[in-house]
């Protein structure tokens, strides 16, 4: 499929590109999907200037007429959903039942789950002042109210499109705020497709403006602007750090989904099948490109080869190749850098010591860009593919003997996104994962509740975002205290 060429969204106009167009390839085929626009770092200042000449409207705009618009955004993804899927997946090389399930699918969910509006006040104890130096005895009132940040640069990342943005955009939105996206150059096409559905819906004019190219002039532009008041970032923890300097300079508000290397603790009295399986959704899930996957397999000895041999296993049968049938299993990943970049990972772990018990090598197709999944034996938590994220169909397996020792190793990491951990008991299995330093932890499972907060610890990131917890970062605290 070929898409004709995309123009910028700015200020509620389909705008011509500064810096004209360049192709969309498609991961699987090398093949152009469609041509994205360039903008320059002005048209991303003058979206910022858009967004902030409709903050003070849209802010105002009662939050049931915020919801009602949200609303129907989420029915005009619902009924384009069989079209979104296909870009989604020729943009990102996902397979077709991910991108129905995974990325358009959970967009439409998360605009309608903001289309509820939450009451965003609450009371709070009168006080009872005796008289004092401050004056006469008396009573103060108070009450807490949520008021929008301003306006959010929200910079998405590329391995999902659609609900990446979605959960940035809608609760900003439903807050009263308006925004600025800057995708992921790989694959903007999808975001706007998702802010003509907002357009359609209703949104004014600058409420929702989107901005790509590769020129990282162009990010920077759309973060440093004066006119922003909030950064949403879901990405690296290198770049994440350059955005949050930038931030800093000027007092933005932050909220910072970053890297992870989860930590996945096996005991020696877990159900392997249900942990194989769960692992097992880091060669398969966007072929290893998450940031939540389960990369970093910490097995008890009792358990450990057993582990090693039905991990080997599952990932053996796992069919690569092309996303678009409905068997395949593992796609490629984003573009041939990161193919070059995650195998070279597997050939530092062979360096390391690491013993490749299964994939290794480039799957023999005669286009895309594919990575066979890997599973690396015999490490340890000072091997540089045990500590750094790879971002691709890798695995790790670290032995540890007793439960204080798989603590021990779990925390010993830069990261602390979501961790994971396997155990027949229960009560062990929380007693491990509250000593787990992760935003998250999953207990015999990798599956994540929806409104659960989510965000990590150490340089996974800043903020929690998700459910309810999207509102509040996306929202200020204001105090209105009065005489009773």
């Amino acid at each position: 499929m070929t898409e004709p060429p995309q123009r910028l969204f700015v200020g509620g106009a389909w705008t011509e590109p500064d810096g004209g167009f360049y192709d969309v390839v498609d991961p699987a085929t090398e093949r152009t999907v469609g041509l994205a626009p360039e903008a320059s770092p002005a048209q991303a200042r003058a979206a910022c200037a858009a967004a902030k000449e409709a903050f003070g409207p849209w802010s105002r705009t009662p939050p049931e007429e915020r919801a009602a618009v949200l609303g129907r955004a989420a029915d005009l993804i619902r009924a384009q959903a069989g079209p979104y899927a296909d870009l989604a997946a020729a943009e990102t090389g996902a397979t077709l039942a991910t991108a129905r399930g995974m990325q358009v699918a959970v967009a439409a969910a998360r605009f309608r789950r903001y289309a509820r509006v939450e009451r965003h006040e609450w009371a709070i104890e009168p006080q009872i002042n005796e008289a004092g130096p401050m004056g006469r005895a008396g009573v103060l009132g108070a009450l807490a109210a949520r008021r929008p940040v301003g306006v959010v640069t929200c910079v998405t990342s590329y391995n999902n499109p659609w609900a990446n943005p979605a959960g940035k955009v809608a609760p900003a939105l439903a807050m009263g705020n308006t925004v600025v996206v800057k995708p992921a150059p790989q694959d903007p096409l999808s975001v706007y497709r998702m802010a003509a559905a907002l357009e359609a819906a209703g949104a004014p004019p600058g409420v929702v403006n989107v901005v790509s190219g590769r020129d990282v002039a162009v990010g920077e532009a759309a973060v440093a602007s004066a006119d922003v008041d909030m950064v949403s970032f879901t990405g690296s923890t290198a770049v994440g750090q350059r955005i949050a300097e930038v931030c800093g300079r000027s007092m933005k508000r932050q909220l910072m989904e970053l890297g992870g290397k989860g930590a996945a603790v096996v005991h020696d009295d877990a159900d392997l099948a249900s942990a194989v399986a769960g692992i097992g959704t880091t060669f398969s899930f966007y072929s290893g490109q998450i940031c939540t996957a389960p990369t970093r397999v910490l097995a008890q000895r009792a358990v450990h080869d057993q582990l090693v041999e039905q991990l080997a296993a599952y990932a053996s049968r796992l069919k690569v190749g092309d996303p678009r049938e409905r068997d395949t299993v593992v796609g490629p990943v984003i573009s041939a850098a990161h193919r070059d970049r995650v195998e070279a990972y597997v050939e530092l772990g062979r360096e390391e010591g690491a013993t490749v018990v299964t994939g290794g090598e480039r799957p023999p197709h005669a286009s895309g860009f594919y990575v066979a999944p890997t599973l690396l034996a015999g490490c340890t938590n000072d091997m540089r593919v045990a500590r750094e994220e790879i971002f691709g169909p890798v695995v790790v397996v670290i032995p540890f003997d007793d439960d204080e020792e798989g603590v021990a190793l779990a925390n010993d990491s830069d990261y602390g996104l979501i961790d994971y951990v396997w155990s027949g008991d229960v009560a062990r299995a929380f007693r491990t994962a509250r000593r787990l330093r992760a935003g998250g932890v999953g207990v015999n499972t990798v599956g994540r509740n929806m409104e659960a907060p989510f965000g990590g610890f150490k340089r996974s990131g800043v903020g929690r975002d998700v459910g309810s917890y999207a509102l509040h970062a996306y929202g200020e605290v204001q105090s209105i205290v009065w005489p009773g």
